[in-house]
């Protein structure tokens, strides 16, 4: 059960800190809608590009001294310090990257953070990394890339599996909200989304995902929280 005694929850993760999250935040803030930003604080307020089918978008990143406003009614979670893929990486690294992040964003926002989501596309995680970060940080839980489809509860907090990808699987996330909008359920569900926002101006989607937001926001029957707030 989540707070105020509600059965269903939905939560957002988006990765990255780039400063498309500025309006992102505004779409969130308006509908009552809560996410977790994953950041990865050596790249803070670095500027650059992505090419992705043949549409360029900017990837320039929060600034350090911007980022406990902008997400101020959200959750900063960790992303490593400059995003590797952390199975290529020996053990003492992968401390370095996840421990470094979580102090440098400690220091920025203010509070603990013992969240993160694993960087990279692809298999961007594995038992060795999992292990790793259980025995050497405070992150209580990580996010994968892997879409379940699915409102069940999980119990591998390391390994957490998001429900859909807000991009790739736009179809399914219009279904899967009109589903659990519906959903009546006798046990706990919860409805993660996770994404990039700089992916909204490559596929154009601002106006879909606000769509989204309007669809399941305003229920009385759901809880609307950070990824912290719903998975511990």
């Amino acid at each position: 059960m989540f707070r105020n005694g509600k059965m269903k929850a939905v939560t957002f993760s988006y990765d990255d800190g780039v400063t498309q999250d500025i309006r992102l935040v505004e779409i969130l803030d308006y509908y009552g809608l809560k996410a977790t930003f994953n950041i990865n604080s050596g790249l803070l307020g670095t500027d650059g590009y992505l090419e992705r089918g043949g549409v360029e978008v900017t990837h320039r990143k929060i600034k350090p001294d911007q980022v406990a406003r902008i997400y101020c009614n959200h959750e900063v979670a960790a992303h490593t310090l400059t995003h590797p893929m952390l199975p290529e990486l020996p053990e003492e690294e992968i401390i370095r990257q996840v421990n470094g992040d979580v102090l440098a964003l400690e220091s920025l926002v203010g509070y603990d953070i013992v969240g993160m989501a694993y960087p990279g596309g692809g298999v961007n995680h594995d038992a060795r990394v999992q292990k790793i970060i259980k025995e050497n940080t405070k992150i209580k839980y990580a996010r994968t890339i892997t879409s379940t489809y699915s409102f069940d509860r999980q119990s591998d907090l390391l390994c957490f599996n998001p429900t859909v990808y807000h991009i790739m699987e736009s179809q399914q996330l219009f279904a899967l909200g009109e589903e659990f909008v519906r959903l009546e359920p006798d046990e706990p569900k919860l409805f993660y989304i996770w994404g990039h926002s700089y992916e909204f101006d490559i596929a154009g989607t601002w106006k879909q995902f606000e769509d989204f937001c309007k669809l399941i926001s305003g229920k009385n029957d759901i809880f609307y929280g950070t990824n912290r707030q719903t998975l511990l």
